[in-house]
């Protein structure tokens, strides 16, 4: 087992959530060993540990919140979530005075800035990971979500690192979209080069039944990609062609990193969103037989917690 890490120093910016579209600041925060990540939300003055079965809402973005009180919630927490476990932050305290995470420009790359500009270090203790030992899946129609097993369903020697496996495809009937896939092994490095920088993204024709459900507020083409059927209206165009794809898969290792530690096993996923992404982490935990912890786990860690209630 590797070591625990956090932040050398704390750092902090400035931005504006996407749905809320109200300004908020943000700080990284050092924290000891074996806390885990945990948002503040100054404001409130309440702590909000980020695990799987504190998800409140997941419709168009991962909120999670404290079941007995409501207004205690913090929004679109999945781009520095993803940040965080592809830097291999184990323990921080994300100081945050409003109900949503800044977007800044739609991507995860802003949040791995902050985080190699604080620098990392070890914080003690050793770094526990939850290996997954039976294959886990969940569905609604077309899309689905699965965990396996590290290397099943794999030639020899297809994907030797002890990690997390990514293999995701999306369809969308937008003709600037279509059908992508892409499949990677996770490291810091893979995260850096071929998912941090994809940005979110959303239909033309959405964007106006969206606002008036008071919703992407802060949204505008710095922080999102806009396509209209074969048309990509972001004057600068994409990162990559199949940026799309690489976003939705961003989105899953931010949504996944809610178990609580590191995930040893294969991840495979077709049109998944964060509602089946959470689903997916309620469905490994419900039986103690899809999987083992290869350490003592943090205190806020799911196998340490009650039976979770049903996902948003």
């Amino acid at each position: 087992m590797s070591a625990r890490h956090t932040l050398k120093s704390s750092i902090d910016c400035v931005g504006r959530g996407l749905h809320s579209g109200e300004s908020v600041r943000l700080r990284l925060v050092p924290a000891a060993a074996e806390q885990g990540v945990v948002f503040h939300r100054t404001d409130l003055d309440c702590r909000i540990p980020a695990k799987f079965d504190l998800v409140a809402d997941s419709r168009l973005c991962t909120v999670i919140g404290l079941p007995d009180r409501p207004e205690a919630r913090v929004a679109t927490i999945e781009h520095l979530m993803a940040a965080l476990s592809a830097n291999q932050i184990d323990d921080v305290t994300v100081e945050i005075d409003g109900p949503e995470l800044p977007i800044l420009d739609g991507s995860a790359a802003p949040y791995s800035f902050l985080i190699q500009s604080a620098g990392v270090v070890e914080n003690g203790g050793a770094r526990p990971s939850i290996e997954i030992l039976r294959s886990v899946r969940v569905e609604n129609g077309e899309a689905f979500a699965e965990l396996r097993p590290q290397g099943q369903g794999q030639g020899a020697g297809a994907y030797s690192a002890i990690g997390l496996d990514l293999s995701l495809s999306i369809d969308f009937p937008a003709a600037a979209i279509g059908r992508q896939a892409l499949s990677m092994s996770l490291t810091p490095e893979s995260f850096a080069a071929d998912l941090a920088c994809a940005r979110t993204f959303t239909m033309a024709d959405e964007i106006e039944s969206l606002r008036k459900a008071g919703l992407a507020k802060g949204g505008s083409l710095a922080n999102a990609i806009v396509v209209e059927d074969t048309k990509v209206i972001n004057p600068e165009g994409l990162r990559w062609q199949d940026e799309f794809v690489r976003h939705k898969l961003l989105d899953v290792v931010g949504d996944l990193a809610l178990a609580g530690a590191p995930l040893i096993g294969r991840f495979i996923g077709n049109r998944t969103g964060h509602a089946l992404n959470n689903r997916l982490l309620h469905a490994v935990f419900a039986d103690a037989a899809n999987y083992r912890s290869t350490g003592s786990l943090f205190a806020g860690s799911p196998l340490l917690l009650p039976a979770a209630a049903a996902p948003v």
